[in-house]
C-alpha cells in the first residue's frame, strides 16, 4: 500500500470505523483512541496490507482493540443511549428508533457487534467472520439468534404498550 492509498483509506474508512466503535463502547475519547491505533497499525503494516483488504483490516484491528479496552476496564455493561446524527421526520419515528436502539444496546456484546456490522455497516457474512474471527456459518447463526431476541423484545414491548 502506498502513502497515497493509505490517505485514501483514512478518508474513506475513518468515519465508519469510528461509528462502529463509539456505538459499542459509548465513549467518544476511547473510540477516537481505538480508531487512531487501528490506523497507526495499518500505517506500520502498510507494506503487508493490500488496498482491497484495508477496510477489513481496519475493522478487525479496531474490533480487537475495543475488546481489549472493554476487558481492561472490566466494563461490559453498556449505557442505553448513544448519539445518532440521523434526524427522524416525526416524533413517532424518533420514538421507534430509540426503542430499537435500546433493544440493540441490551444485546450481549457479540450479538450487538454482529447487528451493527451487518445491518448498520453493511458487511458481508464473510467479512464479519474475518473481523470477529468466526466462521461464516457461526456469523449467520449468531446473527439469526440476535435478530430473534430483538424481535421477541420488540414484540413484548408492543404487547405492553397495547
Amino acid at each position: 500500500m502506498t502513502d497515497k492509498e493509505f490517505n485514501i483509506c483514512v478518508d474513506d474508512y475513518s468515519d465508519g470505523v469510528y461509528r462502529f466503535i463509539v456505538k459499542n463502547i459509548r465513549n467518544k475519547e476511547d473510540a477516537r483512541d481505538i480508531v487512531q491505533t487501528a490506523f497507526e497499525k495499518l500505517w506500520i503494516n502498510r507494506e503487508k496490507v493490500e488496498m482491497l483488504k484495508a477496510k477489513s483490516y481496519l475493522f478487525t484491528v479496531a474490533y480487537h482493540q475495543m475488546i481489549d479496552q472493554i476487558r481492561k476496564e472490566k466494563n461490559v455493561v453498556m449505557t442505553d443511549t448513544f448519539d445518532e446524527n440521523a434526524n427522524a421526520s416525526s416524533q413517532g419515528n424518533q420514538e421507534l428508533k430509540q426503542i430499537l436502539l435500546h433493544a440493540i444496546n441490551n444485546l450481549n456484546p457479540t450479538q450487538k457487534c454482529l447487528i451493527l456490522l451487518k445491518d448498520y455497516e453493511g458487511y458481508s457474512y464473510q467479512e464479519i467472520g474475518e473481523i470477529m474471527q468466526l466462521s461464516e456459518s457461526q456469523v449467520k447463526v449468531y446473527l439469526h439468534r440476535a435478530r430473534l431476541i430483538l424481535k421477541n423484545r420488540l414484540t413484548q414491548l408492543e404487547k405492553i404498550s397495547a
